[in-house]
Order: structure tokens, then sequence, then C-alpha cells
């Protein structure tokens, strides 16, 4: 197969779809793999890396999904590269779809083969390719907002762990999956006074289990959370709910109970938000205000960090992509559950139920297209 790893154009996006170690076991099976130049630079990967590792340099964008049968990236198309994009090219990347409509009616257009790395799912309902970047982001969040915190950057000018005779800041995160874990192991360990909020007990006991004194459990509902707004300083929304649209878990109206300088940093920003004033921000103009509370809502933060990032995500993509290359993604996703989970748009048709519902659009069985 003809694989082609283009230049990631987002706003501050520095990741890359593939590492000069992943063209190594892709060639070695046989597949050609292109990369557009400069590509991998952000995240310290160099061109002679790559041609080293057997890769072909390309200079544009273009001629990278011109010769591409599989494009494997990182965040999903943006409007310039719409028209790029072949009928029955394979996209593996993350697409979140059902945050953003015309998008998905861009590809349904393209007639393109969009499997996300969002959906990827093994049969425990864990996210795989969903993991790696949820832990980045969910130790990024704490680290974000205790900068954010500070006063010239409008926060209430609490130091997150306090020091001896004043009380550490207090840390709310809505969400005890593997953002809001890996944000309670980070806020904790610096000190914070943290109470983590979810709606599923048993994943409370175990957190309860498993971290430090000063995290505690809450049942996650609305009047919990309105209890405990006016007494925390930050806020981490991170509510997932795989291939659809985040709840809005705070209102608007939450906002007046919040103190001035508050920082709500919502990491399921690119699946709509779990706070209902967060809207996507990118790392150049990473914030703004709404009623005296600092919003922090980057779509992609682990693009700040993108050495880590890539090869956290490398980690987790190569075997599944190397599954798409050496069998072809139709029998890959017919032997795989976990890869045919992955497929949202395929041929024009949505495939993907939650991206379906989203915009009220016709759903297809993804078995119909295997």
């Amino acid at each position: 197969m003809i694989i082609g790893v283009p230049k990631e154009i987002k706003n501050n996006e520095n990741r890359v779809g593939l590492t000069p170690a992943g063209v190594i076991e892709l060639v070695r099976n046989g597949h050609k793999v292109y990369v557009q130049a400069t590509a991998g630079e952000g995240s310290g990967f160099m061109d002679e890396d790559y041609t080293t590792a057997g890769a072909s340099i390309l200079p544009s964008i273009e001629e990278v999904y011109g010769i591409a049968e599989m494009i494997i990236k990182v965040k999903e198309p943006i409007e310039s590269e719409y028209s790029l994009i072949k009928e029955d090219q394979l996209l593996f990347t993350y697409f979140h779809f059902a945050s953003y409509e015309p998008l998905t009616h861009a590809m349904i257009k393209q007639k393109a083969v969009c499997l996300a790395y969002e959906t990827v799912e093994r049969a425990d309902r864990s996210l795989p390719l969903l993991v790696p970047m949820s832990e980045v982001a969910g130790r990024m969040s704490i680290q974000e907002g205790a900068k954010y915190l500070e006063k010239p950057l409008k926060g209430r000018g609490i130091l997150l762990g306090g020091v001896p005779g004043v009380r550490p800041a207090k840390v709310m995160i809505l969400g005890g999956g593997v953002v809001g874990t890996n944000a309670a192991k980070m806020a904790a360990g610096m000190g914070a006074d943290v109470t983590i909020l979810d709606t599923n007990l048993a994943r409370l006991r175990y957190l309860d289990d498993i971290m430090p004194a000063n995290v505690n459990t809450f049942m996650s509902n609305e009047y919990n959370i309105r209890e405990l707004l006016p007494t925390h300083d930050l806020i981490i929304g991170a509510v997932l709910i795989p291939g659809a649209k985040a709840p809005h878990l705070i209102t608007r109206d939450m906002l007046k109970e919040m103190r001035p300088g508050t920082v709500v940093v919502d990491v399921a920003v690119d699946q709509g938000g779990c706070i209902e004033t967060c809207k996507p921000t990118t790392h150049e103009n990473p914030t703004y205000i709404i009623d005296d509370v600092v919003h922090y809502c980057v779509a992609n933060m682990p693009g700040a960090v993108p050495y880590t990032s890539t090869l956290a995500l490398n980690n987790a993509t190569l075997p599944y992509a190397i599954q798409l290359a050496n069998k072809g993604w139709k029998k890959a996703c017919a032997d795989s559950n976990e890869l045919k989970l992955g497929l949202n748009i395929v041929q024009g048709k949505v495939v993907y139920k939650g991206v379906a519902e989203a915009f009220n659009l016709d759903y297809t069985e993804v078995d119909s297209v295997l």
C-alpha cells in the first residue's frame, strides 16, 4: 500500500502522524511511505531521519494526498485540505465529527473512507487510540490550569499546591476516566485539594482506593456540581461520550456561582465541550473571559508537547496502521471489530450512529459497506 504522511497545518499543531520508527515497520511489511518535507520537524524528527528509515520525501501536501492510498495524520483535515482528499482514499486520524458539521459534510462529499482514532474501541469499551492523548491532555490540563490561575493571566492569584500556613487551591474534575484520572494524579502530586465527580459509582470506588488522601470522590449530578462551584478555583472538564457530543454539565448561568478568576479547562472541547460557554481556542490565543471566569479551551492541547505526544500516539496507532496496510481497510475492519468501530464515514455514507444522530443524517449499518 502507498501511505502518505502530510504535515499538520492546524494552528500550532506540531505533532506528526508517523515516526521514523513507524516508517521502518511499514516498509518492512512491504509498503511505500511518502512523507511531506519538514512534517516531523515540530516533533523533533528531521527529513533525513525519515529517508534513513526508508521513506520518500515529497515537497508539498498536494503531492502527498495525490499519491497516497492511505493518509496517516494526527488532526482532522481543515478546509484547505478538503479538496485534496480523493474518493475511496483511507484517512486514519482523529476526526471528532460530532463536534463539527462542516467537516462531516465535506468528508461525505469527498466519498473518503474515514477511520477515526477516537472511536476505535476494544471489547472492554476502552479506546486505545484516544488513551495516549487523553493521558497527555489530562496531565496538561493541570499544568495549564495552574498557570492561568496566576494573577497576571487574570486568574485568582492562587498557587495550586499552597505553602505551609496557606491552603492549596481546590480543583474540581468532571469525569473519572483517563483524562480525569491523569488530571487528578497531577493535581494531587502538586498538593492541591482535589475532587473528582463521576456518575459511575464503581469507578468512584476504584478511584477512592488508588488516589492519595488529598483526592476526594463525589457523585456527579447538577446539585453537587452547583454546590461545589463557588468554592473551587480550577475546574477541569473531562467527560467523553465516544463519537458523540459531550453533555453540558456546567451551563452559562452557573458561571455566576464561581468566584472571579476561577479557571475552567475543557478537555472535551473537541467533542463539543462539557462546559456550555466553551468554544475551541488555539495555542496562539488559548483563553478568553466570560463573567470573570477564565476559559482555556485549546482543542489540540497535546500539540504543545509534540515530542511526547507523537511518540505516545504512534505507540498506539502503529499496530492498527500495519493491519490496514497489510490487509486493506475492508478486510482489516471485517477481521477486527476494534477497527470496524473506527469507521465513521465510508464512500459518502455515515456508518457511525453518534455522528448521524448529532446532525440528523441518514445512518448506514457499517457491515453493509464491508
